[in-house]
């Protein structure tokens, strides 16, 4: 709310600015008739139209006869006619919104635009472009909110007319350029971005216009049960000094700066700041300046936000001591969340609550009891991430008579909390205005929860409470009576029954969650009731892996508002026509996968929907892409379904494709060369085919795979050099079960970033690359989760030159691979393995000992190959190993010691080589069966039977009666020491029991009234626990 106030701020006089010239109405800006749009300038507003995906008819007007100064959302000049104010700005929270591939260059031809706002759409990975000079007239431009990428372009240094300029809460990387310090006239700058870096330049510190100054963002890209934030950020010194940007009144800088008491002295300087946000400064506690400067300003500040900035309650009390006599101050939001405050900063606070409206306190140490604080004026109240007391709402919770938002997630909360008949009627009062409670991550289980939301907060419009343990079926009474419900969501529980029919009585209802359950029955009934008026309003729908049955039924297509339907792992029969999905105009994410539904499509019919997500794994269906459906698709998983034939060689048409999954089908011929225009794909898996032939050399041009997996496929040739020169963001290469020839090229030891590579079962010759300690991911003892989550599920600006983001990725990365000679399946293996197998080739030479360089490897095959040459010695450095598997090859000499140092191995198979020698003793080596050595005619020693001539020679010089001589005197003084040892511990302690009686006599009596002790608590406590239970 203080966002739109600011910004409204700011857009009213810029608009009062453009009054003069500009027609006074917003919709239909030439009435007048004075002038007509430049034709130019219309066509150049229509082939920006044709880029952008329309669905809720914003751009309804703009047509190609109509008169470009009527359309809506334009104003013109009504002298001239060339437009000035171009307003699309969206809600992509909710509706109307525009989505697509946006080109802003287009915008060129209307050189007298002064006002631009594309901010809250949905332009997925669409750069910004490089503001030339015909934007010279350009005042406002804001891109906020709305999905771009990419670098921040030093070219809106030229835009010298530039008052108003917000890109916050983009997907933009890398540092701010200097040249942003050239807008002399700025006085709004949002550049609250997720992946900026570098320094805040000096620059900026000259623009002495300014009043709103926004750097970083520490907001999570996913919200999840952990607080993960973005590695990369903004650090170096603070750049500003005294004199510095005089008229600010907001501040927020979100970075890891190197703080210094100068800093806080120009802060000091700030007299006109309201608004005040320093975000992951870690020093700030321990900073001697900063903490009384602010305490300073904050009887000026509406809003203050201090997180992630290691704050302990002695710190908070410090910033607020010496108001204490005023028992208040002005501050309408406080942020303190991710520090290590508890109670006590909660209760120091209510002192000052008179005005506060936001109060957000997550990831701390805080317990909230029944008789915490009341806040009169208190809105938002945000806790989660808390160790709150189960029984928070019982008794007198009474926190805020006008709440409307409660976070609450991750709280260990149980159900004790949600008894009705203990809830008083305060804390009625206190949840009656609630519109959003988040209980998600909690320990909930049954169904009480149900009910006191029934009776306590009717009025909610989003309720979230999803990763819980809640069983059984939803009650009636809460479908009844929650009809103002507009998102509900309660995936990963364990509720039971059918989906409820009282779903369609829920006319508001948008969104609905009930994914990971174990709903049963045919498919949602309130969905084949023509009556129910959800249908008017629901965008989300997600039932996926429960244990629903039946068909779709075709009164589905009611959902004309849908945007995301899915249905996957459920069970599922009957077939999927058109006539399902011919009314989802709006439809961008949709999943039938692991039913066993059969698609049948027209071949003519053309879709009414551009789909960013389409799951049909183990759906039966014809192949098909290059239509409509597919242009705008980020993922493509026909995984596991019947389709057969050659693949179409349409791939330059879905060229946006992030992961294509088409394993497990039955496709055959070559691999088309279209599909080398796909170069976003970060995962391209082709598993379980019948493909032959080449690897097409277009596919060099995908540089930016994380995966590849042509495993048991037909594909035969030498393995290209272009996989190591082209490839070397690979994470997983899998090429296992093909016919590939000729040697392990050398340019394979470019992919330093490699965690798996499996080219086992081809028919590889030569030697293994003595380069492979080049595999610098593997040379590491751990992976280094944090970096590889951020490169694989979703972006960090290390890789932003190469990487392209999507907000909402679902694709999860899973192999097959051989492991301790099985064959499994993994989900995540990016996250949790590290091997190499090269089994099953024609491989010779030595084993490099390079390998031995590799110390995160977790698996090794080389079995079965020609390999000879001893064992590196070094082979005990692998102290990560777990499986080593060398059998079948031709390798001789001894086996190394070291090999005995390895305790994490549990699988080891040596045999079938021409080892020689005496088996290391070592902790491991020891606990493997004979198997694991035989087929090695000169080894010996344990655990294989035949035993090395060394031991049958000392055997006999020692002789039996020294050896038995020597046993019999060590067991000897063993068993004399266990006797002594009995005897003085039994007399010592029973004996004076025994022989004297008043020890006796004590002793016994000291037993009675222990048990009488224990009788006596056992009781009183069984009759507490009973009226407990009673009340």
């Amino acid at each position: 709310m203080s966002a739109y106030f600011l910004k409204t701020c700011y857009v009213l006089p810029l608009l009062s600015l453009l009054a003069s010239g500009i027609t006074a109405t917003f919709n239909n800006s030439s009435e007048s008739g004075k002038a007509k749009c430049i034709e130019s300038e219309r066509q150049a507003l229509l082939s920006f139209k044709e880029g952008l995906i329309d669905d809720f008819d914003m751009l309804s007007t703009w047509t190609n006869t109509t008169d470009c100064c009527k359309w809506k959302r334009i104003l013109c000049n009504r002298q001239t006619g060339h437009i000035q104010l171009l307003d699309l700005h969206g809600n992509s929270f909710s509706t109307p919104y525009l989505r697509g591939a946006i080109d802003v260059t287009l915008l060129i031809h209307l050189p007298y635009i002064q006002h631009l706002d594309l901010s809250h759409n949905l332009f997925e990975l669409s750069y910004i472009p490089e503001f030339t000079i015909s934007f010279s007239n350009l005042r406002y431009l804001d891109l906020s909110h709305s999905d771009f990428a990419g670098r921040i372009p030093s070219t809106l240094g030229n835009l010298s007319q530039l008052r108003y300029l917000d890109l916050g809460d983009n997907y933009l990387w890398g540092e701010i350029p200097t040249q942003i310090g050239n807008l002399e006239h700025l006085q709004y700058l949002d550049l609250g971005l997720f992946y900026l870096s570098g320094k805040i330049p000096s620059q900026i510190g000259n623009l002495s216009n300014l009043q709103y100054l926004s750097v970083g963002c520490n907001t999570p890209v996913y919200t999840s049960s952990s607080s993960n934030r973005i590695s990369n950020s903004l650090s170096g010194e603070i750049p500003f000094r005294i004199g510095n940007l005089p008229l600010l009144h907001t501040l927020r800088l979100v970075g890891n700066f190197d703080i210094k008491p100068k800093d806080a002295q120009w802060l000091s300087t700030l007299r006109s700041l309201t608004i005040l946000e320093l975000s992951s400064l870690n020093s700030l506690g321990s900073s001697h300046q900063w903490l009384p400067t602010i305490t300073k300003i904050i009887p000026n500040l509406r809003e203050m936000r201090l997180v992630d900035s290691n704050l302990l309650d002695i710190d908070v009390q410090s910033l607020f001591q010496s108001h204490s006599s005023n028992k208040s101050t002005s501050l309408a939001v406080l942020d303190l969340s991710s520090n290590m405050l508890t109670s006590s900063t909660l209760q120091l606070l209510f002192n000052f609550s008179l005005h506060l409206q936001e109060l957000y306190l997550s990831h701390n140490n805080i317990s909230l009891s029944p008789l915490c604080p009341n806040f009169p004026s208190l809105k938002i109240l945000e806790l989660s991430y808390n160790n709150l007391t189960s029984s928070m709402f019982r008794g007198n919770f009474n926190i805020s008579s006008k709440m409307k938002q409660l976070y609450l997630v991750n709280c260990s909360i149980t159900d004790r909390s949600f008894l009705v008949s203990s809830t008083s009627t305060s804390t009625r009062s206190s949840l009656s205005s609630l519109l959003y409670l988040d209980l998600s991550d909690n320990l909930l289980k049954s169904c009480p929860i149900f009910h006191w939301l029934s009776n306590f907060t009717t009025n909610l419009r989003t309720l979230r409470l999803g990763y819980n343990f809640l069983e059984g079926p939803i009650p009636d009474e809460f479908g009844k009576v929650m009809n103002s419900l507009e998102y509900l969501s309660l995936p990963n529980n364990k509720l039971k029954g059918k989906v409820p029919s009282f779903f369609r009585i829920m006319c508001r209802l948008q969104r609905l969650d009930l994914s990971n359950n174990k709903f049963e029955g045919e498919f949602p009934s309130f969905i084949q009731n023509s009556s129910w008026c959800t249908r008017h309003t629901l965008r989300i729908l997600n039932i996926s892996y429960n244990q629903i049955t039946g068909k779709i039924p075709e009164s589905i297509l009611l959902l004309s508002k849908l945007e995301t339907l899915s249905v996957g792992e459920n069970s599922l029969e009957g077939d999927v026509t058109e006539s399902h999905l011919s009314n989802f105009s709006r439809l961008l994410y949709l999943d039938l996968s692991y039913n066993s539904l059969s698609l049948k499509f027209d071949s003519k019919w053309v879709p009414p929907f551009q789909l960013n997500y389409l799951y049909l794994a183990s759906c039966k269906l014809d192949f098909f892409c290059g239509n409509n459906t597919a242009a705008n698709l980020a993922t493509l998983d026909l995984s596991y379904n019947q389709i057969k034939g050659k693949l179409p060689d349409c791939w330059k048409f879905v060229d946006r494709l992030l992961f294509l999954d088409l394993s497990s089908n039955e496709l055959s011929g070559k691999i088309p060369n279209s599909m080398g225009t796909l170069v976003k794909l970060e995962a391209l898996v082709l598993r379980n085919n019948s493909l032959m032939g080449e690897l097409p050399f277009s596919l060099k041009n995908c540089k930016n795979l994380i995966m590849l997996d042509m495993s048991e496929n037909m594909l035969s040739g030498p393995i290209p050099s272009w996989v190591g020169d082209s490839m070397q963001q690979l994470i997983i290469l899998i090429m296992r079960g093909n016919h590939f020839s000729g040697n392990i090229p050398l340019h394979i030891c470019y992919l330093q970033r490699i965690q798996l590579l499996d080219l086992s079962r081809n028919k590889l010759s030569e030697a293994i690359p003595a380069c492979l300690n080049n595999f610098t991911a593997l040379s590491g003892k751990s992976i280094d989760r944090v970096e590889t989550e951020s490169r694989v599920h979703w972006y960090n600006s290390t890789y932003s030159e190469i990487y392209n983001f999507f907000s909402a990725s679902y694709y999860t990365f899973h192999i097959t691979w051989t492991w301790k000679g099985v064959e499994r399946s993994f989900r995540h293996p990016e996250l949790i393995l590290q091997s190499i197998d090269l089994s099953c080739n024609n491989l010779t030479g030595e084993m490099p000992k390079e390998i031995t360089y590799l110390l995160g490897l977790v698996s090794l095959n080389l079995s079965r190959n020609n390999l000879n040459g001893e064992i590196p010695s070094e082979i005990g450095n692998l102290s990560s190993l777990d499986s080593l598997d060398l059998s079948r090859n031709n390798l001789s000499g001894k086996i190394p010691a070291t090999l005995s140092n390895i305790d994490r191995l549990s699988v080891l198979d040596l045999s079938n080589n021409h080892l020689i020698g005496r088996i290391p003793w070592g902790r491991q080596l020891q606990t493997f069966d004979a198997s694991s050595f035989e087929g090695n005619l000169d080894l010996c020693g344990k655990p294989l039977q035949k035993t090395c001539p060394a031991d049958e020679t000392t055997i006999k010089s020692e002789g039996p009666e020294e050896h038995d001589e020597d046993s019999s005197g060590f067991y000897g003084a063993l068993y004399m020491s266990l006797g002594v040892g009995f005897f003085t511990g039994f007399w010592g302690l029973l004996g004076p029991l025994l022989l004297w009686q008043p020890w006796r006599i004590a002793y016994l009596s000291f037993l009675n009234r222990l048990i009488d002790y224990i009788i006596v608590m056992a009781e009183v406590n069984t009759t507490k626990c009973q009226r407990w239970l009673k009340d």
